[in-house]
């Protein structure tokens, strides 16, 4: 009988006293034995079902969604004076170390489309955070799908964008965000998963 280790196990005996096999269901916070006869199996059918929906459902971790938009695959090359010198890569590494209570999916596209499904992909997830980079100030696609998902966004920028140009200081998804994060480089996306934290434990 294998038993992972640093977990309890709860082990159901099936069969009489003299001959009876064990299976052990690996569960934290459960230790507990059932002796079950032949003449209960179907009985307690149900309760060992019930058992193993429990570990599963149990170990189910919420997932964050980070999606990047255009050019910023290029973040460590472009305008480090303005994005700074992190490729996405460290940046990725960073959420994925600040985010341990998290799945993380960490993705970046240059297409509008795909930036569109994985937002639509992501709405019955823990949160979204979003650096849609120039869609930010072009797409009302970006801004619909924003608008039509059940999940937190937390819009984000590396560089304050309201120190910039004037065009980037209008943004299709701020009016359907959850909130806007601008201008601490990294740290943006850093401070954009504490926000999704406390939106779920608020």
């Amino acid at each position: 009988m294998f038993t992972p280790p640093g977990e309890n196990t709860a082990n159901l005996c099936f069969g009489t006293e003299s001959d009876s096999v064990a299976t052990t269901f690996p569960h934290r916070g459960i230790a507990s034995g059932f002796a079950l006869s032949p003449n209960n199996l179907i009985r307690h059918a149900q309760t060992v079902q019930m058992m193993a929906d429990l570990i599963r459902t149990s170990r189910i971790v919420a997932t964050l969604f980070i999606l990047n938009g255009p050019n910023l695959n290029l973040l460590g090359q472009r305008e480090p004076g303005i994005y700074g010198g992190a490729g996405l890569a460290e940046i990725e590494t960073r959420c994925q170390e600040h985010a341990s209570g998290f799945t993380i999916e960490f993705r970046q596209t240059n297409s509008e489309g795909q930036l569109v499904d994985w937002i639509q992909e992501a709405s019955t997830s823990a949160g979204i955070i979003l650096n849609a980079g120039a869609y930010t100030h072009t797409s009302i696609a970006v801004h619909d799908a924003v608008r039509a998902v059940d999940a937190p966004v937390i819009e984000i920028h590396l560089s304050n964008v309201f120190a910039r140009e004037a065009f980037r200081h209008h943004s299709y998804i701020s009016p359907v965000a959850a909130g806007v994060i601008c201008g601490f480089g990294v740290n943006s996306y850093i401070l954009a998963i504490d926000a999704i934290v406390g939106m779920k434990t608020s």
